[in-house]
């Protein structure tokens, strides 16, 4: 059986003291449970951190769960929030399940993971969640952070809020979890867990929490709403891109979290930020579309000469009533202040360019999935990078 320490390399908290040891010097594989709310299509870099615990104790011989949390998404988990997540649809919820399966299995073994929908013990009839909502009080829900910051600033709670770390912690008794895995924003939910199950009559599970990883700003957790993030099944050359952008402080943490790794000694900060990002798009393409991704880099910001640090704009407010395409001559109108009779000129000479290519002539509407992550130029110094309007996390 592995060394604990080994498991528990980059955790911020492992709770009970010296539970898990005991749990590993038992002998026997553990059931390591992680929750995923399919709130999103993408799963994101920041996602990675608690898939690669995970994973080691694939590894290791230990039995992974990953429960979608199809039913807990409808609720919403108020962690890390100031105010109610707004809550998808049931066909969204639906479609992202199956890509967070498909997209976390670029880091988890397939063959080696139990895949569970909480939906098939949460529909429980009303006399089982009584009798769930009877294991504790109003009094130990509000004590999470989250929810005393808000009563402080006079900001309402959902009562649907605070059923969610009661469903959650009935995850655990479902699947019979020795372990549970999350960010450290999910600290109190992972540690109520513990008293579902010592409720239900279960040995309570122990915790295990990872840091959280700082988006491409290099300040808030990476999250698509935040637009500073790097999803795991991006283009090779997005990929790169973002990644170069994230501060230099940031390195030593992506290197850490992302790729196991420490920066290379003695390099430039520059010469680092390449070899993170080869290594990110090596880790989730191939060595090939690294090498691939860096060239187009090069020829993108170093020969054609666009800055490294580029303003954002985002494409919301030009999106047809269909959201499909967006009408140029008013985005370049209001990116450059310039009229739009000027837009069209420039258009129609050639005199805009996208990833440093001239757009076609009359090309006054185009595609919002051919524009979202690209950069827009107009003459030899001006340039927004364009993103879709933000999601959620």
């Amino acid at each position: 059986m592995p060394d604990p320490t080994d498991l528990t390399r980059n955790a911020v908290d492992v709770l009970p003291a010296g539970r898990l040891e005991e749990q590993l010097a038992a002998g026997r594989p553990l059931r390591v449970k992680l929750g995923i709310d399919p709130t999103t299509p993408d799963i994101h870099l920041g996602h990675t951190v608690v898939l690669e615990k995970l994973r080691e104790f694939q590894l290791a011989g230990h039995q992974v769960v990953l429960i979608v949390g199809d039913f807990t998404a409808r609720v919403g988990d108020p962690s890390g929030r100031s105010a109610q997540r707004p809550l998808p649809s049931p066909e969204e919820i639906e479609a992202n399940a199956a890509t967070y399966q498909e997209q976390a299995f670029k880091v988890l073994d397939r063959e080696r993971t139990e895949v569970r929908f909480n939906s098939e013990w949460l529909r429980m009839a009303p006399e089982g969640l009584l009798g769930l909502l009877a294991q504790t009080t109003v009094a130990r829900l509000i004590e999470r952070d989250d929810f005393q910051k808000r009563l402080a600033a006079g900001a309402p709670i959902a009562a649907l809020e605070l059923l969610y770390p009661l469903l959650q912690g009935y995850d655990s008794v479902a699947v019979e979890a020795d372990v549970e895995i999350g960010g450290t924003d999910q600290k109190f939910n992972l540690l109520f867990g513990r008293d579902i199950q010592a409720a239900y009559g279960q040995p309570p599970q122990s915790i295990l929490t990872m840091p959280i990883l700082v988006g491409t700003d290099g300040e808030r957790k990476m999250s698509k709403s935040l637009g500073n993030y790097v999803g795991v099944t991006e283009p090779a050359e997005e990929m790169f891109g973002k990644t170069m952008r994230i501060p230099d402080e940031a390195m030593p943490d992506y290197y850490r979290l992302v790729l196991g790794a420490e920066p290379p000694a003695g390099a430039p900060p520059n010469e680092a930020k390449r070899a993170l990002a080869r290594g990110v798009v090596e880790r989730f393409h191939d060595a090939g579309a690294a090498t691939a991704a860096e060239e187009h880099f090069d020829r993108l910001f170093v020969e054609r000469g666009v800055p490294d640090e580029v303003e954002e704009l985002g494409l919301g407010p030009y999106l047809d009533n269909g959201g499909s395409a967006v009408h140029m001559p008013r985005l370049l109108g209001d990116a450059f202040e310039i009229s739009s009779s000027e837009a069209r000129r420039l258009i129609a000479q050639g005199g805009v360019k996208l990833d440093g290519e001239p757009i076609p002539a009359g090309s006054l509407d185009v595609a919002a999935a051919e524009l979202d992550g690209r950069v827009l130029q107009v003459g030899k110094r001006r340039f927004r990078r364009l993103r879709a309007t933000p999601g959620a996390d």
